[in-house]
């Protein structure tokens, strides 16, 4: 999440992905970093333990998302 900042601060539109269970945390990251604001791409948790099956659906979910927030940044 602190790479996307250091991108967008240079110009570069950048996106941080979390699952839903680190929101409160990334919220709070942000506030701290003077962009309450933020926006993530949020999928359901968890990632790490997935097969490559439910990494794709995971990625399904995202992938609209980045979509969004990366079109409307340019």
């Amino acid at each position: 999440m602190l790479d996307s900042f250091q991108f967008e601060r240079r110009g570069i539109p950048a996106v941080a992905l979390i699952t839903n269970e680190f929101l409160p945390g990334a919220k709070t990251i942000t506030a701290l970093h003077g962009v309450p604001d933020y926006p993530f791409v949020i999928v359901p948790h968890p990632i790490g333990s997935l097969d490559l099956e439910g990494l794709g659906q995971r990625a399904d979910l995202a992938l609209p998302q980045f979509e969004k927030l990366l079109i409307k940044a340019v």
